[in-house]
């Protein structure tokens, strides 16, 4: 699934991964900010279902199901997810879709930020109400991408535990089922903040959070300037920055069968944001962040466009495939890992969401 700014595009291949068809768009000209493959089943559907968090200028935004793989999708009235009356907020975009780890169970972060839950995968929503009454709300700021909750992370096994992130919030958890949140960002630096002042309680410009599901108390970061890893369910975070040629970034990936491995897509930081020395290059570690090897075969040297937060994304096959969305509509897959990169398709939109699956 490739979300962009004007549709969503459905690749498939083979198991090897080499020659790709792709069909779109579906919802031309709206913009597709989240997606996610749900390979449950349930209720009417026995398949896997998609979908998609996308927003029309005319209609606004909507979250579209499909349990026949994109050939037909269907809307929930009045859009799935829409704020309580009286709450005098108006939904912008759904950016973030994710699984829980109950059956049924889909969250949803959206722009203003608030998270979402939903017990009918992804047919109507509920707001997380102790989050968006949270005290702290009203100081969170809107990053350059507007305030949205980007990240959603459900524990993979204890339904009561959720880890969201939001630009400029910061780490927000859960431990009780959503009765209340608290901060999570001891040792991330907000580096746009003076000096002396530079590690608060929430206000940082977190860009992507990620975890593996087999060790789940452990979460690598991608900051607005830093990349952390927290080996205690975000209570502190170590800087695994060394070792990049920046430490600037939007996406961070977990290798799907190894929770040491983790992918970064650093960029220059500066106004022009595209990778150090215009060389798209996707960085791996293989030990937690202690040490980075550059991953570059098959990708190109003059590349001087950005890689979003939600654009770079992993297969579950067993040789674990990685997948790189660019801002200039093209989308990069390694099937082995990220040791060789091809290019799997071009010239599409400009690409905000990728996401992947074996079926």
């Amino acid at each position: 699934m490739v979300g962009t700014r004007k549709g969503l595009w459905l690749g498939r291949s083979d198991e090897a991964r080499e020659e790709w068809d792709f069909s779109g768009p579906h919802f031309d000209m709206e913009e597709v900010y989240s997606c996610l493959v749900d390979k449950r089943g349930g209720g009417d559907s026995a398949g896997p279902r998609l979908l998609a968090g996308a927003s029309s200028s005319w209609l606004g935004p909507q979250v579209w199901r499909s349990d026949d793989l994109g050939a037909s999708w269907q809307e929930t009235p009045n859009g799935a997810i829409r704020f309580p009356e009286g709450s005098e907020e108006t939904l912008a975009r759904v950016w973030q879709l994710a699984t829980g780890p109950e059956d049924g169970v889909v969250y949803a972060g959206t722009e203003p930020g608030a998270v979402w839950r939903s017990t009918d995968r992804g047919e109507t929503f509920s707001l997380e109400q102790a989050l968006w009454d949270h005290p702290e709300r009203p100081e969170w700021g809107a990053g350059f991408g507007g305030q949205a909750f980007h990240t959603i992370l459900p524990h993979p096994t204890d339904p009561q535990s959720v880890t969201a992130a939001i630009s400029t919030g910061g780490v927000y958890q859960t431990t009780d089922g959503g009765a209340s949140w608290q901060a999570r960002n001891q040792g991330i630096r907000a580096e746009f903040l003076p000096e002396g002042q530079q590690y608060p309680a929430f206000g940082q410009c977190v860009h992507k959070v990620t975890r593996h599901p087999a060790r789940p108390e452990r979460l690598y970061l991608q900051n607005h300037g830093g990349v952390y890893r927290s080996d205690d369910e975000g209570m502190i975070w170590k800087s695994i920055a060394d070792g990049l040629p920046a430490d600037f970034g939007f996406p961070i990936v977990v290798h799907p069968h190894q929770p040491d491995t983790v992918y970064v897509f650093p960029l220059d930081g500066s106004a022009g944001r595209y990778p150090p020395e215009g060389k798209a290059r996707v960085w791996r570690s293989h030990d937690a962040g202690e040490t980075w090897e550059e991953l570059s075969t098959g990708l190109p040297d003059a590349f001087y466009v950005g890689v979003m937060r939600d654009a770079m994304t992993a297969d579950d096959h067993e040789s674990a495939g990685i997948y790189v969305g660019t801002r200039n509509g093209a989308v990069w897959a390694s099937s082995d890992s990220g040791n060789t990169w091809r290019q799997i398709v071009a010239d599409l939109p400009d690409v905000m969401v990728v996401r992947a699956a074996s079926l």
